[in-house]
């Protein structure tokens, strides 16, 4: 059972169509180096080869012990028997996918903005991701809420924020000073030369902006 409202440190979004390596070996890779959380996104497979690369993460967190979410599709997360599914405000709602899961499993959602994050503070939901904090190469992004963005977010809710948006080794401290209990990267690691490097550079910066609050 995924320890629900424990959601922090570093969450690795999995997305194979930003990287011609294979998204499992990363995923062995990043969890050897300590990622906290590991999302599978899927955009382009049919739902069985989905589904097959899904059980595969799966197994490689089981053995990691570490959490594994699903994006957008509960079913997908029922099926590879994953920790939880992330939402967007545009995917179905949380109430449904609360039924469709079940009590232990977690649900996060994405935010954008305060009346988002607090709308979010009302649903059944055991954190949030917010951004985008900075401008990004894996979305478009015309307007950045930054790290003030962060500070207002972090007052506004009582729940864990999970900020997203162009974060990477450089600026990961100043997030996580800001408010945020973690932080959900892509291109920090999926177009690193070396993945491990690049995780663990991640987690010292996390532990450096934690240690300085």
């Amino acid at each position: 059972m995924p320890n629900r409202g424990k959601i922090g440190g570093l969450y690795l979004i999995l997305d194979q169509q930003y990287t011609n390596q294979d998204i499992v070996s990363i995923a062995i890779e990043a969890a050897e180096a300590g990622v906290d959380v590991i999302q599978y996104r899927e955009k382009v497979l049919p739902k069985k080869g989905a589904l097959s690369v899904a059980k595969r993460l799966r197994e490689v967190t089981v053995a990691a012990g570490i959490m594994f979410i699903v994006n957008d599709d509960p079913a997908l997360a029922l099926g590879a028997e994953a920790d939880g599914v992330h939402l967007g405000q545009e995917d179905i709602p949380v109430d449904v996918a609360r039924r469709i899961l079940g009590r232990d499993k977690v649900i996060g959602i994405s935010t954008h903005n305060i009346e988002e994050a607090l709308d979010a503070g009302q649903m059944d939901v055991d954190y949030i991701g917010f951004g985008p904090v900075f401008h990004s190469v894996t979305k478009m992004v015309t307007s950045p809420h930054g790290l003030e963005g962060v500070r207002r977010i972090r007052d506004s809710v009582s729940m864990p924020v999970i900020a997203i948006g162009g974060i990477d080794q450089g600026n990961v401290s100043a997030v996580i000073r800001a408010g945020a209990d973690g932080v959900a990267v892509i291109s920090a690691v999926l177009s690193a030369p070396n993945v491990k490097k690049a995780v663990s550079e991640l987690k010292k910066g996390i532990g450096s902006g934690r240690n300085s609050l």
